[in-house]
């Protein structure tokens, strides 16, 4: 069984057992997988021009070709997508770690509880809908279970993840947001940096939430796994 409490404007969501000890800051949400806690609550600028050559200074070609070629071996900084009007996710997919999975709303019952995905459906995805939406400004939260009583679940091996990965989240307004893995953290829940996880930086992010560090009977998973990623692109196929 899996619960989320609505404290100060946030939510936290424990697990099978788990005590929702922590409170998340207002307007954070906080969630769990099936036996443990897993979250939810919230650019870059673009390249320098180059710098012209003065027009009044004499240039040899040796001096002109190479800098050419140093303009051709610099980097190029790609202008990062802006960020996409609301429209709610409908589908999941990490290619490194095969998955694809449909999405489903989570709200707050009359006790300000979050609604978690299905035990008995636990390949599904649920997004905190009172949030911001994938490829939307601020912070968008998706979460979902490690395992159940049953066996693995959707995010299983989330923590297999790292930088340079890619999350593709297929919307209803027919747009892919793509998102590149930053990094990956497991935090203890007694040490849960809300801030850091929840807060907005201005730009469109994601976090992938779930379960982990060590399991016991009773008081389920002792830790949280999260996955920080940003908006690196809008395709249009999943």
């Amino acid at each position: 069984m899996l619960t989320t409490v609505l404290v100060a404007g946030g939510v936290w969501w424990s697990g099978d057992g788990d005590p929702a000890d922590r409170q998340p800051v207002a307007g954070a949400v906080a969630g769990a997988d099936a036996k443990s806690d897993a979250g939810a609550p919230a650019a870059a600028g673009p390249a320098a021009p180059d710098d012209p050559a003065p027009v009044d200074a004499p240039r040899s070609r040796t001096a002109a070709a190479g800098s050419r070629a140093g303009a051709a071996r610099a980097p190029v900084r790609e202008k990062p997508p802006a960020p996409l009007a609301r429209s709610r996710p409908t589908l999941v997919a990490v290619p490194a770690i095969t998955i694809e999975a449909p999405t489903l709303d989570l709200g707050l019952d009359r006790k300000g509880q979050l609604g978690v995905p299905p035990v008995d459906d636990p390949e599904k995805v649920g997004w905190y809908a009172r949030g911001p939406a994938p490829g939307e400004r601020g912070t968008a939260v998706l979460v979902g279970h490690r395992d159940t009583l049953t066996g693995p679940a959707v995010f299983l091996d989330l923590g297999a993840l790292g930088p340079g990965n890619t999350v593709r989240v297929a919307r209803a307004d027919g747009r892919v947001a793509v998102f590149t893995v930053d990094k990956v953290r497991t935090y203890r829940k007694s040490a849960f940096p809300d801030k850091e996880v929840y807060g907005s930086t201005g730009r469109p992010e994601l976090r992938l939430l779930t379960c982990g560090g060590a399991y016991d009977r009773k008081s389920g998973y002792d830790a949280n796994i999260v996955v920080f990623a940003h908006l690196t692109g809008v395709e249009k196929t999943i």
